[in-house]
């Protein structure tokens, strides 16, 4: 039973673009590790901006 955690941050994506991340995920490991699709789980999370950092700074800062 594949789990998959897609960590992203908060910065609108569509529920479009989760099911794409969802579905083209999902269709990775079947292609790959020739798992089952039925018993694989995605879970995406979407972290604040404030929570994420990068070069030593706040993604939100970042972003201004």
């Amino acid at each position: 039973m594949p789990y998959i955690n897609i960590k992203v941050t908060d910065e609108g994506l569509t529920k479009r673009q989760k099911q794409q991340l969802i579905a083209g995920a999902t269709q990775l490991v079947v292609d790959i590790l020739n798992k089952n699709p039925e018993t694989t789980h995605v879970v995406i999370d979407e972290v604040p901006q404030d929570n994420w950092g990068v070069r030593g700074k706040q993604y939100s800062e970042l972003n201004k």
